[in-house]
């Protein structure tokens, strides 16, 4: 039996695997609670834990979830890991009638790997292959981890690995990725858990072309790489501090939370961005609840402690789930009692403007800074005449293009990374700023005019 474990936000796909009373997980994330509670209800021992590939966008499970169950660890040989066991092509592990055997499939990285599964009680053909970030439901891994001279040899790796790994398997083969739609580890993957070799042979446009044109379409893929990845690297390859259980939440009476302010610390307001709009604590970073796994990363470092705040203290459970998963170990607590708590203790409060597309239409012209904090394939399908553009992860490192002088109002998809563009803006100076509710979608629905490139 095999099961998908997802952990959305990062839209990771991990995979536990029963046979003969001993579990196999692949690709295991962090809080590693959900392998551990599987295994004592199906009565299962893990025993082995595989790697696809050293992880780039999230802290792996394996070092945490082999000290809880003993399991031993396996991982590609082309890269010196610091811990578990090196395996390579045509390794088979056996669990009663179901074995898996290890493909060297490099391209995303050089170590990666790919481990296929046969019901030997069934049939020698493979049945199932994960695949880790060699192949997605509609996409191919990104290939740009190695600097941009070695993107052609890193391409035309995982081309071979494709088509003479994976695509040889059969047409009836599953493949389990190890990510979903809204991965930053591919460029357009489809809304599906599964696919197969053969679906894909028809479907995938990157397998309908020659190795030369498919290597400049790898190469010329324009992919964001967060800070936050350089962290991740480290860990996955030396092994993550074992946490033993997620990080104790701290409830923050609001003139405690005043006093620590005078340190340096992260307030992470959680809220919606009209929440947010209409009062928050100055110096809060917004970063809405559902966009924090995507977000963090980009803003957030791994040394001033996190304090999360909320209207409610609802959910905060699952907000610490994924800061953990991105390494971030440093959360110190939260605002008891929400937002309101705040402002109830007659504690200052800081406010954004909001504009509708209406407003921004009408002053569309005027002296002010128009800023389109969208993904760059989102602005090539059109924008607003006379905006700027800067991703709204690039912000730290771009700061500097954007006039200290002038109003400076934000746009985005919908308002909710404006709104976290503005709170970063307002941390460094810039105070008179807007954020456009319902930004690019708004205006699309007015029929306000886009510029197209």
């Amino acid at each position: 039996m095999v099961k998908l474990i997802k952990s959305e936000g990062i839209a990771h796909h991990s995979y536990f695997i029963g046979a003969s009373g001993r579990a196999i997980v692949i690709d295991p994330r962090r809080d590693v609670e959900v392998y551990l509670d599987l295994a004592e209800s199906w009565g299962l021992d893990i025993t082995h834990i595989f790697e696809t590939h050293r992880n780039e966008d999230y802290i792996i499970g394996s070092v945490e979830l082999a000290n809880y169950s003993g399991a031993e660890i396996f991982h590609g040989e082309k890269l010196d890991f610091a811990y578990g066991t090196p395996v390579k092509e045509g390794d088979k592990f056996q669990f009663g009638n179901i074995e898996l055997e290890v493909l060297d499939t490099p391209g995303h990285t050089l170590e990666s790997i790919s481990i296929v599964l046969r019901d030997l009680s069934a049939s020698e053909d493979p049945q199932m292959a994960f695949t880790g970030d060699v192949i997605f439901a509609g996409e191919t891994g990104r290939i740009d981890f190695y600097g941009v001279d070695r993107r052609p040899e890193t391409a035309g790796l995982l081309y071979d690995s494709l088509f003479k790994k994976i695509l040889p398997l059969g047409d009836p083969t599953v493949l389990c990725p190890a990510h979903g739609a809204g991965s930053i580890c591919g460029a357009d993957i489809r809304e599906q858990d599964y696919t197969t070799v053969g679906y894909e042979k028809k479907t995938n446009p990157q397998l309908q072309v020659t190795r030369e044109k498919f290597i400049e379409l790898k190469v010329a893929e324009e992919l964001y790489t967060p800070p936050y990845f350089q962290e991740m690297e480290f860990h996955n390859q030396k092994g993550a501090p074992i946490l033993g259980r997620l990080p104790h939440l701290k409830a923050l009476h609001p003139k405690i939370l005043k006093n620590i302010m005078k340190k340096k610390l992260h307030i992470l307001d959680i809220r919606k961005p009209t929440s947010f709009a209409g009062g928050h604590i100055n110096g809060s970073l917004n970063i809405w609840r559902e966009g924090v796994p995507a977000f963090a990363g980009w803003f957030l470092n791994y040394q001033d402690p996190i304090v999360l705040v909320d209207d409610h203290e609802r959910g905060l459970g699952e907000v610490r789930q994924a800061l953990v998963r991105l390494g971030f170990d440093n959360i110190y607590g939260y605002l008891a009692g929400g937002f309101p708590s705040w402002y109830l203790h007659a504690e200052y409060i800081d406010t954004l403007n909001l504009w509708s597309v209406h407003q921004l239409n009408e002053e569309l012209g005027g002296k002010f800074f128009l800023l389109d904090v969208r993904k760059l394939e989102d602005r090539k399908e059109g924008y607003i005449e006379g905006s700027h553009h800067i991703y709204v992860g690039e912000l730290p490192g771009r700061i500097g293009e954007i006039p200290l002088d002038v109003p400076v109002v934000v746009y985005c998809d919908s308002g909710y990374k404006s709104t976290t563009a503005c709170s970063y803006l307002k941390k460094y100076g810039y105070n008179d700023l807007t954020s456009v509710l319902g930004s690019m979608t708004a205006w699309k629905n007015a029929n306000y005019p886009v510029v197209n490139e």
